[in-house]
């Protein structure tokens, strides 16, 4: 187990004992700060969002005007940084040159942004953020100090805002050979029928010889019965 404060350089799974778990993750972020005011070793605890979502929440809708206002915006940015680095190196006349390279840079934004817009034919006419977002913020603490850490939190009342997580259905087990145990099932097996039934009810299969077919005809000659005990001899 990794030294407590220390991030593993191989990605690995968090280990540790629940000790409080927030539908939010300002939830889990004011039981750490908790934590930490009350002089807790916050090495041992560990934040791990469940059930990871990918959220995009649209922010506005996207127009001519709109795109080419923030081409413009973010072409004087640039023309802004490359005029002072003129200004710096050449010397000479660095207000004329910083106001030079502001308007071409916004020009050029403008229209590079506007090209790049029409290529998309109006398949995205909205603008959006994206962020991981979690159903579930559990905190995670080493197990010799679990029991501490849930006592101050119980003291300054911060206590769990979700339940625990609902089981999900149970996994097959792999074997030896390779082969996952099936599920059970309430169905019964092929096995518990022939053991169930009598040894009367079971079909006797015929033996199997080289002189004799599968319903039992000789391969060789004609089969021929014996005669009756009580039959008179013949003449």
């Amino acid at each position: 187990m990794p030294k407590p404060g220390r991030v593993p350089t191989m990605p690995t799974l968090p280990r540790g004992v629940e000790i409080a778990a927030f539908g939010d993750y300002a939830g889990a972020q004011r039981a750490v700060d908790h934590l930490s005011d009350k002089a807790f070793t916050v090495q041992h605890l560990t934040i791990v969002g469940e059930d990871l979502r990918m959220v995009e929440r649209v922010t506005g809708r996207l127009t001519w005007g709109r795109v080419g206002v923030a081409g413009l915006a973010g072409g004087a940015w640039f023309g802004l940084f490359v005029g002072l680095a003129l200004s710096l190196l050449g010397g000479v006349d660095s207000g004329g040159s910083i106001v030079a390279a502001i308007a071409m840079g916004a020009g050029f934004g403008a229209m590079f942004s506007l090209i790049s817009y029409s290529f998309s034919r109006g398949k995205r006419d909205f603008t959006s953020s994206s962020q991981i977002v979690a159903a579930r913020y559990v905190v995670l603490c080493a197990p010799e100090h679990a029991g501490q850490a849930r006592r101050i939190l119980e003291e300054g009342n911060l206590r769990s805002t979700v339940g625990p997580r609902p089981p999900t259905g149970q996994a097959s087990v792999p074997q030896p050979g390779g082969q996952p145990t099936p599920p059970a099932s309430s169905a019964p097996s092929a096995g518990d029928a022939s053991a169930g039934a009598s040894p009367d009810s079971a079909a006797v299969s015929p033996p199997r010889s080289q002189y004799l077919t599968a319903d039992g005809r000789p391969r060789y000659g004609v089969r021929t019965d014996p005669p009756a005990p009580d039959a008179p001899e013949g003449r």
